[in-house]
């Protein structure tokens, strides 16, 4: 009996302990419990403090979005008042057209914000990148002068004759010697600059007129107008300028004004081609097509609208024209249906001295020098002013 109890109270006590033991481990895991809620609390405290932060963002946020669509409203209403002032000024455009004023397009606006200092800035251009057009120009300049004042530039008088003076050397008298009749072939020469550079700007002028004219009226109206003026052309292309102004010469007679008309009637063909193929581009613009809508008439679209964004193609023709007309005038001279005696034309003067070529050869040379000396004057230029002005004729 006593060893029973004796197992029955050391079974007890293990069993007390096992249930202490049990219930150490159990509050121990408990407090572990405890631990990892407190840090998941943390965890969670954490993320409600950045969500707070999240949040102040988000109102800054909203803050500048709000301030941005504000400033697009200010932004929308300068671009209504915007468009009201654009509409004012197409309402002043289409009474400027009614009146009769050019509409420029956006490149001619540009151009007209500073007219003088585009012209200005063009010139320098001029100046700064070609110095062989403008030492062409002074010499031109220097010659229109010479020809202008010839009574008092010229050390002789031109019809003078003097048979003791006759086929003299050149001297200190006589520059570049003397004619068969005596006559100072230096002051021959200085005259003979005012039928030549007469006879180079008037014909050119009266040829560009007639063919800028056709070149517009062809290239404007289109259809049989300009198929009949552009056949024309081609049958005046067809043939050298100089036979045909030979034809009007032996048919009308000798003289400067017979050259002056012949020239005329012979060198409009190009000028017409070169206006028609811009008049072609010029009437689609816009600033064409909203005078043609309220009504301009087409010859005041054709010569207020058109014909002044032609002028720099123009200028450079006009400059590269003259050397072919001096040419031609000095050639039918050579001929003897040009400048009649005793009339001072370089032309003129090269035949007359042909015949004394080996033996006094500047009588020939000295007005062939100066024929040479305008012609690649007037050439230099035209290029220098085809470089600034109308850089797209080279390719036309």
């Amino acid at each position: 009996m006593t060893d029973e109890r004796t197992g029955l109270t050391r079974g007890n006590r293990e069993d007390q302990e096992g249930r202490m033991s049990g219930e150490t481990e159990g509050f121990a895991s408990v407090r572990e419990e405890g631990r990892a809620a407190e840090e998941d609390f943390a965890g969670v405290r954490e993320e409600g403090a950045a969500a707070e932060d999240g949040f102040v963002d988000v109102r800054e946020e909203g803050t500048v979005a709000a301030e941005g669509f504000a400033g697009v409203r200010e932004e929308g209403a300068a671009a209504e008042d915007g468009f009201a002032g654009v509409r004012e000024e197409g309402t002043a455009a289409e009474e400027s057209v009614a009146a009769g004023k050019r509409i420029p397009d956006s490149g001619e606006a540009e151009a007209q914000l500073g007219e003088a200092d585009t012209w200005q800035d063009k010139l320098r251009t001029l100046v700064r990148q070609n110095k062989l057009a403008v030492f062409s120009a002074l010499l031109i300049l220097l010659m229109i002068l010479a020809a202008v004042f010839a009574p008092w530039v010229a050390p002789y008088d031109h019809l003078a004759q003097s048979l003791t003076d006759r086929l003299q050397d050149p001297s200190a008298a006589h520059w570049l010697g003397t004619d068969e009749l005596g006559r100072d072939v230096l002051s021959r020469i200085i005259f003979g600059a005012r039928i030549s550079l007469t006879v180079g700007l008037l014909p050119t002028l009266i040829s560009m007129a007639i063919g800028t004219v056709l070149g517009l009226c062809a290239g404007f109206y289109g259809g049989k107008t300009d198929f009949v003026i552009m056949r024309l052309a081609d049958v005046m292309l067809a043939f050298p300028s100089l036979l045909l102004a030979m034809v009007v010469m032996y048919t009308m007679g000798g003289g400067l004004i017979n050259i002056f008309i012949a020239l005329s009637l012979v060198n409009w063909a190009g000028t017409a081609r070169i206006v028609r193929s811009q008049t072609l581009s010029l009437k689609e613009k816009e600033f064409v097509e909203a005078a043609r809508s309220i009504g301009v008439k087409k010859w005041t679209i054709m010569f207020r609208h058109i014909l002044p964004n032609c002028l720099p193609s123009l200028i450079v023709l006009f400059t590269l024209n003259i050397p072919s007309a001096i040419l031609s005038e000095a050639s039918l001279s050579f001929l003897g249906i040009g400048a009649q005696p005793p009339s001072a034309s370089w032309g003129l003067m090269v035949v007359r001295g042909k015949k004394y070529l080996f033996s006094e050869p500047w009588l020939s040379i000295a007005p062939s020098v100066a024929i040479m000396l305008v012609v690649l004057a007037f050439n230099f230029l035209g290029d220098g002013l085809r470089d600034v002005l109308d850089p797209y004729l080279k390719e036309q």
